[in-house]
């Protein structure tokens, strides 16, 4: 191992020698760190560092390309969050590991995800870290839990809650209505209790965009305190900030108590549409542990709720089926006496809110149906209790001056079972009365334990009615990100595209796609089976050449920003995931950081010779109006072996439905 690190070393100051006068294609600036997490009591490890990651870039409305102009000064956004420690259930998802099933509650049902769809030989550990926190004690884990994790959030009614993330615009933190007492109105506000000072930190939130005046994102409800524990008003909803006004975004179908008051939403994606903000998102319409099925019979299911031993390590207090029922069937019962309330799941429908300037609000479906039904579907699978109606809508762009959004819908897969699918919806109107749900082609579900796909989504779409996503392989089989053309036969996917970067059987996941048909995400760079593999972000050229870019190529981001200079700012960098791009060309990404530079310039090079912490931060890559030389990084032979365990790892397969934490890279 040391002699061939001496050659690549050698090697990097003989390329770096001869490349004085070349250039990188992108310039990488790191965006600012001022959560204010660092500064909330914790009980444990409160000196490790947070983990920053980027959820997407600021529009650049008419601005010229920056292949073509100088941007080095430019002032588009970064939207992001800091993490603390693991999350259990990303707040970002609909469902959690776009799981329809809903079960994920304890620490066996995390291990049961992990076995079955990523199949790691770590799965135990995987698990435990997701419920428990990163740093937890083995043995004691109870006792000397580690940062954030499933079980604390599940135990907040009893033993309260610090927060374990927040949401961020350019590195600073964003408050949100949640934040304020005055601006909860549901019917049962007055059963809440207290909200006192601390409140504020024990909300959890990420910011997802900002367009013009507008930020919006979503957050958890503040915890509050009454007489009979610690209560949320809801898991999480939609927000938008407009100047000074702060909102909720309600569900859309206040069907009853339970969805009117702790129903969840979600705000993925927002547009400038009418001089107003268009977001697009999900919207609980129907708890989904009690409900109706196709043949119109009321169905239950028992594993949405947790057993309290699994998240107290305790018989006590209880938590029963028959008071849950109660929480969906009995309007005079106080959603906020009960603990089971809290552990509500539901079926979400795709959902649009137009919020105006001054902070009113029109909702709307964006899936078609009422009552009981969605897109011609019951709340509930007759056949399977533990699968019910699930949409959403994750991007939305204008295309011939009426909205196009794209997500997921149920599809009932040959009348045998529910399964989530990839679609896009045009609105029918300008009034956004109606909508027309298309599934994307080439994507479908099949029944059978030796299917494609488990589930397949639409993560964004533009203005040319291009669309990327992916779909997650059956059982362990892989995350492939794929793009389509509104109009074309089949998406295709981009291991089939571009073959030597998207290998055989790795992962992938598109994030992002600008109006120049320009796709951002990740892709697995190392090849291992029952093992994490490492990834790295990549963007693909599906339309016209940018820049040296050329068309229907694809390149890690890594080699895009390497100038071949050891000691550059470039090479304290590896990006692990490319989350947005705007018309400019402008990436916001998520990297590995080492302060003191790489050893060398190749792809797996040591921080620090091993020993130095390498910290998780938000950048920005601007592409540079110069004559721009590609320099593909040296892959090195060996991966390192020896990293530093000091700071928060952040493994962002996102699209997999989860943010897991691990020490080594």
């Amino acid at each position: 191992m040391p002699h061939k690190m001496l050659k690549l070393s050698t090697l990097a100051i003989l390329v770096a020698g001869a490349s004085q006068a070349s250039a990188a294609v992108y310039d990488i600036q790191q965006v600012n760190e001022n959560s204010t997490l660092v500064d909330q009591p914790y009980p444990v490890q409160s000196d490790r560092a947070l983990t920053y990651v980027s959820t997407g870039i600021e529009s650049s409305g008419s601005d010229a390309s920056c292949f073509t102009t100088d941007c080095t000064n430019n002032t588009y956004k970064v939207t992001g969050q800091a993490l603390r420690g693991s999350q259990g259930k990303p707040l970002e998802e609909t469902v959690a590991y776009n799981a329809n099933e809903q079960h994920v509650n304890n620490e066996s049902s995390l291990w049961n995800y992990c076995s079955y769809n990523l199949g790691y030989e770590s799965c135990k550990d995987w698990a435990k870290r997701e419920f428990f926190g990163v740093g937890y004690t083995d043995e004691q884990e109870w006792e000397q839990p580690g940062l954030g994790g499933l079980q604390k959030k599940s135990a907040a009614w009893i033993k309260g809650y610090s927060s374990n993330s927040q949401g961020l615009v350019d590195g600073t933190p964003v408050t949100s209505f949640a934040s304020d007492s005055s601006k909860y109105d549901g019917s049962q506000k007055g059963n809440l209790g207290n909200f006192d000072g601390s409140a504020e930190e024990s909300i959890d939130s990420t910011v997802n965009g900002v367009v013009g005046d507008f930020v919006y994102g979503i957050t958890s409800s503040a915890l509050f305190k009454n007489d009979h524990g610690n209560p949320r008003a809801f898991d999480k909803r939609g927000f938008v900030n407009a100047g000074g006004n702060d909102v909720s975004l309600d569900p859309v179908a206040a069907a009853s108590p339970l969805v009117s008051n702790m129903g969840q939403t979600q705000a993925n994606a927002g547009i400038l549409f009418n001089d107003q903000l268009l977001v697009v998102g999900s919207s609980a319409y129907s708890p989904s542990f009690y409900g109706k099925d196709g043949n119109g019979n009321l169905r239950q299911d028992e594993d949405k709720l947790p057993n309290v031993e699994d998240i107290l390590n305790t018989g006590t207090p209880t938590l029963d089926f028959n008071r849950f029922k109660t929480c969906a069937t009995d309007s005079s019962t106080n959603l906020y006496a009960n603990w089971e309330c809290q552990f509500s799941t539901f079926a979400n429908e795709a959902a649009f809110w137009l919020v105006d300037a001054n902070g009113d609000v029109k909702p709307g479906s964006i899936s078609t149906g009422s009552g009981d039904k969605r897109d011609g579907l019951a709340v509930i699978d007759r056949d399977n209790e533990d699968l019910s109606f699930q949409a959403s809508a994750k991007s939305v762009a204008l295309v011939n001056g009426l909205p196009l959004a794209a997500g997921y819908s149920t599809s009932n897969v040959r009348d045998d079972f529910y399964a989530m699918q990839a679609a896009y919806f045009k609105a029918d109107n300008a009034g956004l009365t109606s909508w027309t749900r298309t599934f994307v082609p080439g994507l479908s579900i099949k029944p059978g334990d030796d299917r494609d796909f488990t589930y397949t989504i639409a993560n964004a779409v533009n203005n040319q009615s291009m669309i990327v996503g992916d779909a997650k392989g059956n059982g362990e089989k892989p995350l492939r990100a794929y793009v389509y053309k509104i109009g074309d036969s089949n998406a295709q996917f981009l291991d089939k595209l571009v073959p030597n970067l998207f290998f055989k059987d790795s992962n992938s996941h598109a994030s992002a796609v600008n109006n120049h048909d320009q796709v951002v995400g990740w892709v697995d760079t190392t090849n291992g089976t029952k093992v994490e593999r490492k990834h790295r972000a990549f963007t693909y050229i599906a339309g016209d050449a940018q820049g040296v870019l050329a068309s229907k190529k694809a390149w890690l981001l890594d080699d895009l920003i390497n100038d071949g200079k050891q000691d550059s700012k470039a090479n304290k960098y590896r990006i692990i995931n490319a989350t947005g791009i705007n018309d400019a060309g402008v990436i916001s990404a998520t990297a590995l950081y080492c302060e003191s530079g790489y050893d060398n310039t190749s792809q797996n090079s040591y921080c620090g010779g091993g020993n130095e912490v390498e910290k998780y931060v938000s950048v920005k890559l601007v592409p540079k109006n110069t004559d721009a030389t590609i320099q593909p990084r040296e892959k090195q032979d060996d991966e390192p072996v020896k990293r530093s365990g000091g700071s928060l790892g952040i493994l962002a397969l996102t699209a997999l439905g989860f943010i897991g934490f691990r020490r080594r890279k």
